[in-house]
């Protein structure tokens, strides 16, 4: 049986039987990529024709499809040149309205990359959160797990990377955002690999595995620790040192930071020859497990923090140590210990949608049952981080007590004077303000109280907030002038903590202020671009379904058919009946119309019920008009959906008079 498999970790090849096989001109080639990237899934034609084609308004979209199948066919031959004429293809398969692309396992070398890295962080030891604090009793164990076979494959998975991803492409959305995806799989895959060497006591390959990485990435902390830890295991404590001086000159003179945790308490150890260092290293999840050392835990979450405020995918790992601690601290039955550890996770939250609703339920588990514990004793500045704590962590709810919890937090932090804990009340009041509609001028009022208050006291984290809170205000109302100083000035700040994140929202708002007078067409590249620059972030929160309701208004507002949208996710129950009216099922839109929800009180609330009340329209249905013009007539001067700065369905007074309309 001919093996096939593809390759875009450097210029896109094809091999069949390890030989090279032509792949075709440049558009056959880009096209295989595309499908390749899309790992396996249907790329729809639109898709398609929108990645691989450049824009020209005077083309007929009806050229680019055929050309799209003249080059789809030349490209089934190349890839299968046994098949029979007119038979179907099984490797390039047409589906769903577009192409994929099926590869056996093991076909595609970034699939290969992604799941060996993946395999391997699954293994990788929850430890205590850095190398001065090794536990020697599983260093045997974690060994063993690296000699079965870890090694070896992330040995060959990162040896696969021949340069850039998709070296030989033209310099296009959807290549950018993959790259960047890939550039991060293979450093993480590095860094593993590292792991495991010096796991298998081999520091020396470690370094070898190590050295350029570190250079070429000079933000990754771990990587940097990584390869101190290794040249100090191979006897080299100078070099060691020599190295983590040379990351801190590095982090503060092209990144303007200075060293995390990780790196300032590793330097401390090489110096003192801790005996600790002698062990393996830990991997990157710090999860902690009780019993533990009040140190260590506070150190944890100050790692957690760190990974926060970096972004990307260590969003998610962050969350995973601060509720770890939080529960270990919980358990040794110290309840002032329990409210500093939970509490000292002071990073931001900007959107009503937690990432993960089971770690937030844990969080506020933890502060209220600390509360409690605590008694009406306790110390102002615990008890207003604690009832903060609930205010963010039981965002976009109905919770009553929450919202009191915020407001509550903002009084004791006033009469306390402490302005960090008054910045994380006032996040916690912005989150709950979404409970009340028409909270805007409110929340832009909470916004200017965070911006002075960060520049006054040096918080720059909650200073990006401010301004992303004032942008959402401002844009809520139309004001997208005031809107656009907020945003690049929270880009600015942003700037100087290499984070990710605040690009990707601002990059958002521009796609749904232009999409107020861009072409549906422009817009919809807009948001897809925007999106491209989510790909690699694990905020889920955030995300998922995003696109899918964005291109939705679109749709709805230019008068286009809402087929081909993707998963809506969250918003899938006020989509789902417009979708079934869309495909011509009455019946079934008018039972699903019956099982809309009252929305979640979040950001896109209104647009929500913008949603319901073109359902309403379009089914003639005026109980449910009249639950979406009760809704939308408590906030009639607002873009709906547009206080969320990322997605808009247009003024509520336009939905107004559309459900009056039809009234009569």
């Amino acid at each position: 049986m001919v093996e096939l498999r593809v390759e875009v970790l450097g210029p896109v090849r094809v091999l069949r039987d390890g030989v090279e096989v032509d792949s075709g001109g440049p558009r056959q080639r880009e096209l295989l990529a595309r499908l390749a990237a899309a790992g396996g899934r249907p790329v729809s034609f639109e898709r398609l024709a929108e990645d691989l084609w450049d824009e020209d308004p005077a083309r007929d979209p009806r050229d680019r499809r055929g050309a799209l199948a003249t080059f789809v066919g030349d490209l089934r031959r190349r890839l299968d040149p046994e098949r029979a004429p007119r038979a179907p293809s099984h490797v390039l398969v047409t589906e769903h309205g577009g192409y994929a692309l099926r590869l056996p396992d093991g076909g595609l070398d970034a699939a290969r990359l992604e799941d060996v890295v993946a395999r391997a962080e699954r293994r990788a030891p929850a430890g205590p959160a850095g190398p001065a604090t090794t536990d020697r009793a599983g260093a045997d164990a974690r060994a063993g797990d690296a000699s079965s076979g870890t090694t070896r494959a992330l040995q060959d998975a990162v040896a696969a990377w021949r340069g850039e991803p998709y070296a030989d492409l033209p310099d296009r959305a959807w290549v950018r955002a993959e790259r960047r995806r890939l550039v991060e799989v293979h450093a993480r895959g590095v860094e593993l690999l590292a792991e495991a060497l010096l796991a298998d006591g081999r520091p020396g390959e470690a370094v070898a595995a190590l050295d350029a990485h570190a250079v070429a990435h000079p933000w990754r902390e771990h990587a940097w620790a990584l390869l101190a830890l290794a040249l100090y295991r191979d006897g080299r404590q100078s070099d060691a040192l020599d190295v983590l001086r040379r990351a801190r000159r590095r982090l503060a003179d092209e990144l303007g930071l200075d060293p995390g945790p990780e790196l300032a308490r590793l330097e401390r150890d090489v110096l003192d020859q801790a005996p600790s260092l002698d062990g393996p290293t830990p991997g990157p999840r710090l999860a902690v497990t009780a019993p533990t050392s009040r140190t260590h835990l506070r150190s944890t979450v100050d790692v957690a923090r760190t990974l926060a405020i970096a972004g990307g995918d260590h969003l998610a790992t962050a969350q995973q140590q601060r509720v770890a601690a939080a529960l270990a601290a919980e358990a040794t039955g110290d309840p002032v210990l329990t409210a500093r550890t939970v509490t000292a996770y002071d990073v931001p939250a900007v959107w009503t949608r937690s990432d993960d609703a089971e770690a937030a339920d844990a969080l506020v588990g933890v502060a209220r049952r600390t509360l409690h514990r605590l008694g009406p004793d306790a110390a102002p500045v615990l008890r207003a981080r604690l009832l903060a704590v609930v205010g963010i962590e039981h965002r976009g709810t109905r919770d009553a007590w929450a919202r009191a919890a915020a407001e509550d937090a903002v009084g004791i932090a006033r009469d306390v004077g402490d302005p960090g804990t008054l910045a994380l009340a006032l996040n916690a009041r912005f989150l709950q303000s979404f409970q009340r509609p028409g909270a805007g001028a409110e929340r832009e009022t909470t916004g200017a109280e965070l911006v002075a208050l960060a520049e006054a006291h040096d918080l720059p984290t909650f200073a990006i907030l401010g301004h992303l809170v004032r942008l959402q205000a401002a844009a809520g109302t139309g004001r997208f002038g005031d809107a656009d100083v907020h945003a690049a000035a929270a880009e600015d700040v942003a700037a100087g903590y290499e984070s990710p994140v605040v690009p990707m929202l601002t990059a958002w708002y521009r796609a749904m202020r232009d999409a107020e007078t861009a072409s549906p067409d422009a817009a919809a590249r807009a948001y897809r671009a925007a999106d491209d620059l989510l790909a690699g972030v694990r905020m889920p929160g955030v995300r998922d379904g995003l696109l899918p309701l964005a291109l939705l208004t679109l749709r709805l507002r230019h008068g286009r058919p809402l087929d081909g949208l993707g998963d809506a996710g969250p918003y899938t129950p006020w989509v789902a009946p417009l979708r079934a009216l869309d495909a011509g099922d009455r019946p079934g839109a008018a039972d699903l119309a019956r099982a809309v929800p009252e929305p979640p009180a979040d950001h896109l609330r209104e647009l929500r019920w913008a949603l319901v009340a073109e359902t309403a329209v379009r089914l003639g249905d005026a109980g449910l008009a009249r639950r979406a013009r009760h809704a939308l007539a408590r906030v009639p001067d607002e873009l709906a959906g547009a206080g969320s700065g990322l997605v808009s369905a247009g003024p509520v007074r336009a939905w107004l008079d559309r459900l009056d309309g039809r009234r009569a």
